[in-house]
């Protein structure tokens, strides 16, 4: 079974499944976490080379991929991505201050990663509101990875906050295995997306959003669940 599973085309492959952060990032042995680089405050890094862990690289985009503008939640200038990679799979960096930044975060009390959107760094409104790309070296089963997402209204709360999150996996080829949008609350929201049967295809992911806050990342797991028994 699990043979026949290797062998089919990223577009006939079975959907990922969706799990719990906390009960699948601990059996995840790759990671990225932003620690290694100094605590700054907000606007932090601006990463415009993009950032590399061992086993992950990430950039803005994928080749192939057409960057768009779109207006979001409160007229909030938002990045999004438009089309398929071109095969093989690589990353795009973005444009020098547009890209990526990393800077400490209070809730999750560390460095955290921001995409930044089209307004730049180091402008407070940028942050949050771009895209980011992950490719991994080898091909992986599944991914974990924690969001924090916050708007706070003229009365102080985001109780009524809605997030608007999107997660689009990719195959080495270019080929979209599964895309999968989230609506999370304010705060810290963990994630745990697998494939069936540890099935190893997943060579690169996207996060988009529209969140009216924008986002912070952080604490992202990678790899394949070990086999017991």
């Amino acid at each position: 079974m699990v043979l026949m599973a290797l062998a089919l085309p990223a577009s006939a492959a079975p959907p990922l499944q969706e799990l719990p952060y906390d009960a699948l990032a601990p059996s995840l042995t790759g990671r990225v976490d932003f620690n290694d680089l100094p605590a700054l405050p907000e606007p932090g890094h601006d990463l415009s080379h993009g950032y590399a862990a061992p086993g992950a690289r990430l950039g803005e985009r994928f080749v192939g991929q057409t960057l768009l503008t779109v207006t979001g939640p409160q007229d909030g200038q938002h990045d999004t991505l438009d089309g398929l990679p071109t095969p093989p799979l690589r990353l795009e960096p973005g444009a020098p201050g547009a890209g990526l930044s990393v800077s400490f975060h209070r809730a999750f009390r560390s460095n955290a990663l921001y995409p930044l959107g089209p307004l730049g760094w180091p402008v407070p409104e940028a942050r949050g509101e771009g895209v980011v790309a992950i490719l991994f070296a080898r091909d992986t089963c599944a991914l974990a990875v924690r969001i924090h997402t916050e708007y706070v209204d003229a009365l102080g709360s985001n109780s009524a906050h809605r997030g608007n999150v999107t997660f689009a996996f990719y195959a080495r080829d270019g080929a979209r295995i599964d895309r999968i949008r989230h609506l999370p609350g304010g705060g810290i929201t963990g994630y745990g997306f697998a494939r069936p049967d540890n099935l190893a295809d997943i060579a690169g992911v996207t996060i988009t959003n529209l969140d009216k806050g924008g986002i912070a990342i952080d604490d992202i797991r990678f790899g394949c669940v070990p086999l017991t028994g």
